[in-house]
């Protein structure tokens, strides 16, 4: 069995009082004020007969939950998706491996490469049969018998049904994974599928984006590695923490497109004034997604805030849906104001796990000299 996360946290020097401090933030970071009863949380039953506050379950969740196994599939993808969250932040891709989850297998990231890693994934799909989390990149092939996507010999189609069979739950990284992404645009010529359209004996959770915010992947990760279950999810499977509003519900030019200002080229007085993009194409009203909040690159920024419109890359057939920078002759009705808030994800707080952890390191080595 993977070590629990306490013990591998105290193992690295941090101290009982941070231990408590990051659960209390990760608790506010993930929304929870309290959190359920037995039968919904899944934590032991003598840790949680009734509704605790957040943090207290939080901590007991923590201390006894163990690290999960994760198997990583690539199939018809770029790799953005894992491009993406080996340069996370907070937390970074060690930060996880190093405190939340073992990656079992990775074709990109494994050191070993061939039979060898072939073999390690079947030993961990038998040895954590039922536990481990399948995370899927790229969108899966059906033309011509999956001949478009073949690995080892074996078609994508063959090997996401043998792998997922096994599964705890399976999230699906990136639109390609989520919905086909831009393999599945028309004409589709290999007949791309996204999981869910594929696999329906196991819960699929979306975490669509070309690619995927980071924190929106390590988060939906670090939910179920602690509960055991799978976040909230909309219609179209993807956690409401990161994808219940829309990017024009935090977007920092929606005063602008109140007040009916809108750049009309990207080089006029409106752009350089940071006006709406809305004619300029954007898709931030109808796009469900994050960015706006967490943005990219240690919040540093995000397309719109760039001066570029959102293309709708977290929507279903967002490729075909086209009209990017085809602007509409008016703006959509206006929507009732909405409270902006930073939509934190889990996994952002886990970064600061990894902090104490260093900073505990740090204090050794200071009373060791």
């Amino acid at each position: 069995m993977p070590e629990n996360n306490g013990n591998n946290m105290q193992g690295k020097g941090v101290s009982r009082r941070d231990f408590l401090k990051l659960s209390g933030l990760l608790a506010t970071a993930m929304g929870f004020t309290a959190l359920p009863p037995l039968e919904e949380s899944g934590l032991p039953a003598q840790l949680n007969q009734v509704a605790q506050p957040a943090e207290v379950l939080m901590t007991r969740a923590l201390e006894t939950k163990q690290r999960l196994p994760v198997i990583w599939l690539n199939f018809q993808d770029c790799t953005g998706c894992t491009e993406a969250i080996s340069r996370s932040v907070s937390p970074s891709l060690t930060n996880l491996v190093l405190n939340t989850l073992t990656i079992e297998y990775h074709e990109t990231l494994s050191a070993a490469s061939g039979f060898q890693v072939e073999e390690a994934k079947k030993q961990a799909m038998e040895k954590y049969a039922g536990q481990y989390i399948l995370v899927v990149e790229g969108s899966i092939p059906l033309a011509n018998d999956g001949a478009y996507c073949v690995i080892g010999g074996r078609t994508a189609l063959d090997i996401l049904k043998e792998t997922a069979a096994g599964a705890a739950a399976i999230i699906a990284v990136g639109s390609c994974a989520s919905f086909g992404g831009l393999p599945k645009a028309d004409p589709n010529p290999t007949d791309a599928k996204g999981v869910w359209e594929l696999i329906t004996d196991k819960p699929v959770v979306n975490i669509p984006g070309c690619p995927a915010i980071p924190e929106a992947t390590a988060g939906t990760i670090a939910h179920f590695a602690i509960f055991g279950a799978l976040p909230e999810l909309d219609g179209l499977h993807r956690p409401k923490t990161f994808y219940g509003k829309t990017v024009h519900d935090r977007c920092q030019r929606r005063a602008f497109y109140e007040a009916g200002k809108f750049a009309l080229s990207f080089d006029d007085e409106g752009a350089k004034q940071g006006w709406c993009l809305y004619k300029l194409g954007c898709k931030g009203p109808t796009t469900y997604s994050a960015c706006a909040t967490i943005k990219w690159d240690q919040g540093l920024s995000f397309p719109i805030q760039s001066g570029h419109p959102c293309l709708g890359c977290t929507e279903p057939n967002f490729w075909d849906g086209g009209g990017f920078y085809q602007g509409q002759s008016a703006p959509l009705e206006r929507p009732a104001a909405t409270a902006v808030g930073a939509a934190l994800g889990a996994g952002a707080v886990l970064g600061i796990g990894t902090a104490l952890v260093n900073q505990a390191k740090k204090k050794a080595k200071g009373e060791a000299k």
